[in-house]
């Protein structure tokens, strides 16, 4: 376990932004040691950072009784820390850190390169333990992750769901769980690219609407140009200015795309009566991915936003009667996950788009509606493992699962792109 320091050392005052890359053998996760926060509200800041490192997971994270020894080779009055003992006690790298007035100072130290690697001083948003303040640490975190692996982390981010007839946000660590939305049997929610609005489809007037939700505000407004009749799944294009969404009226439904500022909504798709909803865009914005019964049963399918150059994704076996909708496109374009019924129950699948071949993630009680995160590697999705419903969080990479929710029919989880503080 090496950490590779790729810029100069930073002195305690230095602010300065400092990449540096963990390097380890395939299948071995490194130790990162957290001390312990000095200042006010430095335990709630400590908990924060190691669990975010922790549903990372591209490291082990090691606190509280396990870094004692740690924290007493620290090095005091100027002294340097005791790389040595760090070192013979297993670590790759040690962060510690101190509450500011209005912010957090933190220090990276590279064990085997036997130096400070980074140091940072971060502000934070809103009173202590915020939501707003809450937000900002998630950030601290994804820039430690991106520190220590290159790559940033996740945490700051929100899940927007249904339970109880209502939209729901949480945190990506489960805290801050609350209703955004009226009661009324709302259902898919989708959140705008810059996280600012949810839309989702709702019981109302005109029959099934979708709604835009501004989040700041709590205003809710209904998508002008749609029609009477069914109006479902919504899904934003990637620059957030149109929506495209399932309509339908006596038989089957089809894609159509609106302006969220008015305008005639186009047809995309040609079901001729057979449902084809649940959109999901390509990172480009040039295809959408969605669920269509045309060939008997529902299968994954992808198209131009223009109609043009429909295509089945997933394989059709003549007699066949697999089940396989709800894509999510993820954002580095390789693959679209699903849900498939394997064996009776639906279970979370993964199509590679380069040579068509499929993996299955889960296997354990009924698993539904898979959304990725924004690093293409960690899934949110409906699961009943627990006994019911609950959101459940899956490291695609090495299978390991945790639970996002507490409350009971929990579904429908859509994840947010990465969030500013305020957000």
């Amino acid at each position: 376990m090496a950490l590779a320091c790729l810029g100069a050392p930073l002195g305690a005052q230095d602010t300065t932004q400092v990449r540096i890359g963990l390097t380890y053998q395939a299948g071995v996760q490194p130790t990162v040691v957290v001390l312990q926060v000095g200042g006010a509200e430095g335990d709630s800041a400590q908990a924060m950072i190691a669990r975010d490192l922790e549903n990372g997971d591209r490291m082990r994270v090691t606190t509280g009784a396990g870094a004692v020894a740690f924290a007493a080779a620290l090095g005091q009055a100027g002294r340097p820390p005791n790389y040595e003992l760090w070192q013979r006690l297993g670590a790759g790298g040690v962060l510690h850190a101190d509450m500011l007035p209005n912010g957090i100072r933190v220090r990276l130290h590279d064990v085997q390169g036997r130096e400070l690697a980074a140091a940072r001083d971060f502000p934070l948003s809103g009173e202590p333990l915020s939501g707003e303040w809450r937000m900002s640490m998630h950030g601290v975190s994804d820039e430690i992750e991106r520190w220590i692996t290159g790559t940033r982390g996740i945490s700051q981010t929100r899940i927007a769901f249904v339970r109880g007839g209502r939209i729901h946000v949480v945190d990506s660590d489960g805290a801050m769980d609350r209703p955004v939305s009226p009661a009324g049997g709302a259902l898919s929610p989708n959140w705008h690219p810059n996280g600012d609005a949810v839309a989702y489809s709702m019981f109302g007037e005109r029959g099934i609407e979708i709604r835009v939700l501004d989040l700041a505000t709590n205003r809710e407004r209904r998508l002008s140009g749609t029609t009477r009749g069914l109006n479902i799944t919504p899904e934003w294009t990637p620059g957030g200015d149109s929506i495209v969404y399932a309509h339908g009226e006596e038989s089957g439904t089809d894609l159509f795309i609106a302006g969220v500022e008015g305008g005639e909504p186009r047809r995309i798709t040609v079901g001729r009566g057979t449902d084809n909803t649940s959109p999901s865009f390509s990172p480009d914005g040039r295809r959408v991915a969605f669920t269509s019964g045309r060939s008997g049963h529902p299968e994954i399918y992808t198209v131009d936003l223009d109609g043009a150059n429909a295509e089945l994704l997933t394989p059709f076996n003549i007699g066949d009667q697999s089940y396989r909708s709800s894509p999510s496109w993820s954002p580095d374009g390789r693959l679209i996950a699903f849900q498939s019924r394997v064996g009776g129950r639906f279970q979370i699948m993964t199509i590679n788009l380069r040579d068509r071949s499929m993996r299955q993630l889960t296997s354990e009680g009924v698993n539904e509606d898979p959304s990725w995160a924004p690093d293409g590697r960690h899934l949110v999705f409906t699961s009943t493992r627990s006994g019911i419903q609950q959101l459940w969080i899956l490291d695609a990479e090495t299978g390991r699962a945790r639970q996002l929710t507490r409350q009971g029919g929990s579904r429908l989880a859509a994840w947010s792109r990465i969030l500013p503080p305020t957000s």
